[in-house]
C-alpha cells in the first residue's frame, strides 16, 4: 500500500479518535440529532436494551429498542469508539478496492483511483458525523458493501451472506438481493441451478440469524414485532429526516394502512423494473437503489446518504452528463 494511502486511512482514524478523546460531550451531542440517529439506528436505544440484556431482562420489554439482538453481543464485549471507527475502514476499504477493480464497457470510463474513492467517502461529513454519532446503521452499510465486493469477484456465497446480514439487520438490504445476484452472474456466469442455489443459501443464512434470537433473548415474537414489525407499520413516529414521519403525523388514523400499502409498494417497485431495464449495469442499479432507499426507506439518516454517495463515484464518468440535463442550456451550440 502506497503512502499516500496509508495517510488517507490514518488520517481517517486519527479525526475520529480525537473527537472521542478529546471531546466526548461532541459525540453525545450527536447520538442526539435526529438527522443521525434514528428510532432503528439510535445508539441511546441500544444502551437502554443493552442495559435490560445485562440484567437477565428482554430488551424489548420497554418499547424503545428496535434493533436486532446481536449487535447487543457485539457491544457487551467491544468497546463502541473501536467498533465505529473499524467498520468505518472496513467500509472505505471495501469502496477502495470495488474502484480498484471497477471496469465499464463505455468511452467515457476512466481508471478510478480506489485511493481518492476511499477518501472521499471517510472524510464525508456525513459519515464522519455518523460514526462520531454512533449510528447502527454502519452495520448495513458495512454488510451491503460486502455483498458489492463480493459480488464483483463473483464468490456468490459471500454476496448473499452480506445480504443475509443487511437483511437481518434492518429489512431494506433484503430489496438489493435481485441486482446482487445479476452482478454475481455477470461476473461469473451461472445456471439457473446455481442461481436457485444462491437464493436458498440467502434464506438459509437469514434463517439461522434470526434463530439466534432465542439465544440470546427470550422473547423471539417481541423480536419480530419491535424489529420489523415497528419498520412496516411505522408505529414509532419520533422525528426524524424521513418523508413517512412527515406524512404519517399530518394523516387520519383511518387511511393509515392503505398509505403504508401505497409507500412500501412504491419502494418495492423500483426493484423489478430497474434490474430488468438496466441488466447489463446491475451495479448501477445497486447504486440507485441505496439512492433511492436514503430517501424512501422508513427511517433514513445522512448515514443512508453517506452510503450512497460513497457509491456515487463509482460512475463519475456520467455524472457530467447528469449536469448537462440539468442545466441543458449551458452545452455550446
Amino acid at each position: 500500500m502506497e503512502r499516500d494511502t496509508v495517510a488517507i486511512y490514518v488520517g481517517a482514524v486519527v479525526i475520529r479518535l480525537i473527537v472521542f478523546l478529546v471531546w466526548p460531550n461532541l459525540s453525545h451531542f450527536l447520538t442526539a440529532q435526529v438527522e443521525i440517529s434514528t428510532p432503528i439506528s439510535s445508539f441511546k436505544r441500544l444502551q437502554e436494551g443493552l442495559f435490560l440484556y445485562r440484567h437477565g431482562l428482554s430488551p424489548y420489554d420497554g418499547g424503545v429498542f428496535h434493533q436486532a439482538p446481536l449487535l447487543l453481543v457485539v457491544f457487551d464485549v467491544l468497546p463502541s469508539s473501536v467498533v465505529f471507527i473499524a467498520l468505518d475502514l472496513v467500509n472505505g476499504l471495501a469502496l477502495h478496492t470495488i474502484a480498484d477493480r471497477l471496469g465499464i464497457p463505455s468511452p467515457r470510463f476512466k481508471k478510478l483511483n480506489g485511493s481518492l474513492i476511499a477518501a472521499a467517502y471517510l472524510y464525508n461529513p456525513f459519515t464522519i458525523l455518523s460514526c462520531l454519532g454512533k449510528s447502527t446503521t454502519i452495520f448495513t452499510t458495512t454488510a451491503i458493501l460486502q455483498a458489492i465486493l463480493n459480488a464483483q469477484a463473483g464468490n456468490s456465497f459471500r454476496a448473499v451472506f452480506g445480504i443475509a446480514v443487511g437483511s437481518y439487520l434492518s429489512m431494506y438490504p433484503a430489496l438489493l438481493l435481485p441486482p446482487i445476484l445479476l452482478m454475481v452472474h455477470k461476473s461469473v456466469p451461472q445456471t439457473s441451478s446455481a442461481l436457485a442455489g444462491s437464493v436458498a443459501s440467502y434464506f438459509g443464512i437469514l434463517g439461522a440469524l434470526l434463530n439466534t434470537t432465542p439465544i440470546i433473548t427470550s422473547g423471539f415474537w417481541d423480536f419480530l414485532s419491535s424489529c420489523y414489525g415497528a419498520q412496516i407499520t411505522v408505529t414509532d413516529l419520533t422525528p426524524n429526516v424521513g418523508l413517512w414521519w412527515y406524512f404519517f403525523i399530518e394523516i387520519f388514523d383511518s387511511f393509515r394502512d392503505f398509505f403504508i400499502g401505497v409507500f412500501w409498494l412504491q419502494l418495492v417497485g423500483y426493484v423489478g423494473a430497474m434490474t430488468f431495464r438496466l441488466q447489463t449495469q446491475p451495479l448501477f442499479v445497486i447504486i440507485s437503489l441505496v439512492g433511492l432507499f436514503a430517501v424512501f426507506k422508513p427511517y433514513p439518516s445522512i448515514a443512508d446518504a453517506s452510503l450512497f454517495l460513497g457509491l456515487l463515484p463509482l460512475y463519475q464518468h456520467i455524472l457530467p452528463c447528469k449536469f448537462l440535463v440539468a442545466f441543458p442550456y449551458l452545452t455550446s451550440d
